[in-house]
């Protein structure tokens, strides 16, 4: 008679044990997979917002004046070429030329960069002054349709800035209503002559066009899990040189769940460091966090 084998109680046991075991490292393995994959879904997404919030702002930066460029908090504002590293600045404004009306709608420009001082119609009696090679009508047509007609070359007229004057002073812009000795207010005479409200003391070869300010300022600030959680707004359609402040333009939203934006300048170059949260709309416990730097010659 053949005598049937099979398994002890204590070979069940045994076997039951080690599925279990083996069971439980392959919950935790998936588990972690998981968990690394959200993880690097959330910073592939907070790096992607992070880098378009930064172009954004690098294309209307790199188009600044750069004598124009400040820093502002609670208690004034100072050149941003000044503010040492330790210094607790959280807006950044500056005057940018009208680089859309420059570049105009075919192929002359919208306004040179050029003054012919020789010309009769660079004139002191008759305010005017004569930028060859432009199209001043191009330049007006765009401006009026980039700010919705509220700069007119009538009332909010745009502003002529000159490149080589050497005496520039920061406060000197009309910034916070103050004194303005650099930006002159001028209308469009024919495509190739401006006139001034204010002719200036001395008249130089080379200019800017400008019709906006702009400001990157942080808003609607919080604090959470000791984060700090705020908006970064950009400002734009205002002009110092009219006592207009930031608060009469126009504002968007250029980034949200910010935990820090800081900025400074290095010689002729602004750095800039900005860094997005994920406000734990990831499914995880923790606040995940990326940043990123930009340079802006």
């Amino acid at each position: 008679m053949r005598k049937k084998s099979g398994f002890t109680m204590v070979e069940l046991v045994m076997v039951i044990i080690v599925l279990g075991i083996v069971a439980s490292i392959g919950a935790d393995i998936i588990s972690n997979l998981y968990t690394n994959y959200l993880r690097t879904r959330a910073v592939n997404r907070l790096q992607t917002q992070t880098e378009i919030a930064l172009e954004q702002i690098a294309k209307r930066l790199q188009y600044r004046i750069k004598d124009s460029v400040i820093a502002r908090n609670n208690a004034g504002f100072k050149s941003l070429a000044s503010v040492a590293v330790n210094e607790n600045y959280k807006t950044l404004e500056w005057i940018g030329y009208s680089n859309e009306s420059l570049r105009g709608e075919g192929k002359t420009p919208g306004w040179s960069g050029f003054i012919d001082l020789d010309h009769n119609s660079t004139n002191e009696p008759a305010k005017t002054i004569f930028t060859p090679g432009s199209k001043l009508s191009d330049a007006k047509e765009i401006i009026e349709a980039l700010t919705y007609d509220t700069v007119d070359f009538a009332i909010k007229k745009p502003a002529i800035i000159f490149k080589e004057k050497s005496t520039f002073e920061i406060d000197e812009y009309g910034w916070d209503g103050g004194v303005n000795e650099h930006a002159f207010k001028i209308s469009v005479e024919d495509d190739e002559t401006l006139k001034l409200d204010d002719f200036p003391d001395e008249v130089f070869e080379h200019y800017y066009l400008a019709h906006t300010a702009y400001a990157l300022q942080p808003s609607n600030a919080v604090v959470l899990d000791n984060i700090e959680d705020f908006e970064l707004k950009l400002h734009y359609n205002y002009q110092p040189w009219h006592g207009e402040d930031l608060d009469d333009g126009d504002e968007a939203i250029i980034a949200k769940h910010v935990s820090l934006f800081r900025f400074k300048q290095d010689g002729d170059m602004i750095r800039l460091k900005l860094c997005l949260h994920d406000n734990k709309e990831s499914g995880l416990e923790d606040i995940i966090v990326a940043c990123k730097e930009r340079v802006i010659y």
